[in-house]
């Protein structure tokens, strides 16, 4: 009778024990998910966060590659001379002046004046490179992603709007320079010079500094936005697997 006794007393002592364990259990598991979602409304888009570095990575990338390229290739002999997209024409004010010398037998000293202002710019050009990777460096996470949304030239656009002053203020003495090296001067007022003799003419002495200045920076940017159209377009210019992952959001649009 008296083990009996024990054996009843006994049986509700293991179930509280192992209620016990259950409720520490469940207390764990319950720590465990608060812990989660307190991380998680922490630090509610560590993959998008992610993903937004990524992207102004590969926009730092692809403008960085466009910049290189396309400079490159614009301060190369014929850079500018030779590429029918960005060459320098006479300007408008001398469109005149070039005619009347052609039809006096002097088409030769409009040919060098053309290819003299081409010349100023391809050395010109040189300085450009170091003002763009400074701008793009400076480019902040919602530059990079109204960029990637944004039309075909929008990395274009914005280089421009972060680079035009400075851009001008350095090419306009590296011109002037260029233009001395490059004999440019001497053929220019040879130009203007023979023009301004023939009677009954408007004389002209235009700004041929601030010309080849503005033209030069033009075609800059006419090339840099047609890289720029070619990576988001064109799946074999994204030469990185970082472009690929970036402008291939685009293409999910």
């Amino acid at each position: 009778m008296k083990k009996l006794f024990l054996l009843l007393l006994a049986i509700p002592i293991v179930g509280v024990a192992q209620l016990k364990t259950v409720t520490k259990k469940v207390k764990s598991k319950v720590t465990a998910v608060k812990t989660k979602v307190v991380t998680t409304a922490t630090n509610p888009t560590t993959s998008s966060v992610t993903n937004t570095i990524d992207i102004a990575s590969g926009l730092k990338e692809a403008l960085n590659n466009g910049v290189t390229k396309e400079v490159s290739k614009l301060t190369a002999v014929d850079g500018f001379f030779k590429n029918e997209a960005v060459k320098i024409l006479m300007p408008e004010e001398l469109q005149k002046v070039e005619s009347t010398l052609r039809k006096m037998g002097m088409g030769n000293l409009a040919d060098q004046g053309i290819l003299a202002m081409n010349r100023a710019a391809e050395d010109a050009v040189k300085e450009a490179t170091p003002i763009f990777v400074t701008a793009i460096k400076n480019m902040t996470i919602m530059d990079a992603k109204s960029i990637l949304l944004g039309n075909e030239n929008a990395a274009t656009v914005y280089l421009q709007g972060s680079t035009n002053k400075e851009l001008y203020a350095k090419f306009s003495p590296v011109v002037q320079q260029s233009i001395s090296k490059v004999g440019a001067d001497t053929i220019w007022s040879t130009i203007i010079s023979k023009y301004n003799q023939i009677p009954f003419v408007n004389k002209v002495n235009p700004d041929i500094t601030d010309y080849i200045t503005n033209k030069a920076m033009d075609g800059v940017f006419k090339m840099i936005a047609v890289e720029e159209k070619n990576i988001r377009t064109n799946l074999k210019s994204r030469t990185s697997p970082l472009l690929q992952s970036v402008f291939g959001l685009l293409d999910k649009k």
